[in-house]
């Protein structure tokens, strides 16, 4: 189901009229912070749409963004956190060059269990910190 959420315009700024925005639940709310470790990231999560059936990783370098480094799915039950060597395979964890520090960014998709997209949110850390 769609929500729509009505926006009054401020009344000290002398706007006049109403503005919609349309999301699906828990699409503004979505979050995730994460940790490294050995293996890919322990992940911790807020807000996680209801209805999601499984978590989406993909990590970017965007200091080197044509970098494959992968990431993984795994199935969502409710839980708060995603514990540290989740993904099965297909990630490559952070690599820069010695001497260097990149900044790495997870977009983290919520998908349904027909696999749609119920929310996305992203998360950045350095590395080495």
């Amino acid at each position: 189901m769609i929500a729509t959420r009505i926006v009054r315009t401020a009344a000290a700024l002398n706007l006049v009229g109403i503005g919609f925005l349309v999301s699906a639940p828990g699409a503004l709310a979505f979050s995730v912070s994460f940790a490294w470790c050995a293996g890919s990231p322990r992940f911790e999560l807020t807000d996680v749409p209801a209805g999601t059936a499984k978590l989406q990783f993909h990590m970017t370098d965007r200091n080197v963004p044509g970098f494959h480094h992968g990431g993984g799915t795994v199935p969502y039950s409710g839980q708060a956190s995603v514990p540290c060597g989740a993904f099965a395979g297909g990630f490559v964890g952070p690599s820069p060059p010695p001497g260097q520090v990149h900044t790495y960014e997870f977009t983290v998709k919520a998908l349904n269990a027909g696999g749609a997209v119920l929310a996305t949110t992203t998360a950045q850390r350095k590395y080495p910190e």
